[in-house]
């Protein structure tokens, strides 16, 4: 599963691949979600691609991935601002404390998406009621 989420942590989007498939396959529909002007880009050495950090740099958006260790010219990124991708980690720590999302016991893909939704939900009410 792959995530997307603000400054706050909170979730704003999920594309769910298979387990075995690359992190590349996700970028896509994940990077398409993006709808507001964002700074930057944060993602682990999985998406370190060279089509990806194109698409990225043709939108305007600043990389922040780290080089593969296997990377012949690696490409320099920002540290300071690596560390803000603890967000999306926790994100999926709160995901999982629901037994349901953690161990997906749901056949198909729209239920198990549907109880991911329902968990985030449950981490946006606090924040909603805000106002």
């Amino acid at each position: 599963m792959h995530a997307r989420c603000d400054a706050r942590g909170l979730p704003l989007g999920f594309v769910l691949t298979p387990g075995q498939t690359h992190d590349v396959q996700g970028f896509g529909p994940l990077f398409r979600m993006i709808g507001e002007r964002v700074e930057a880009f944060l993602a682990d050495r999985g998406y370190d691609a060279d089509a990806i950090r194109e698409q990225i740099a043709a939108a305007g958006v600043e990389a922040v991935i780290p080089a593969k260790s296997n990377r012949r010219n690696p490409v320099p990124h920002d540290p300071t601002k690596y560390r803000w991708r603890n967000l999306v980690e926790r994100l999926f720590n709160k995901l999982k404390n629901w037994r349901r999302v953690a161990t997906r016991y749901d056949k198909t893909k729209e239920s198990y998406l549907g109880f991911v939704a329902l968990a985030s939900i449950k981490l946006w009410i606090p924040f909603v009621h805000e106002a």
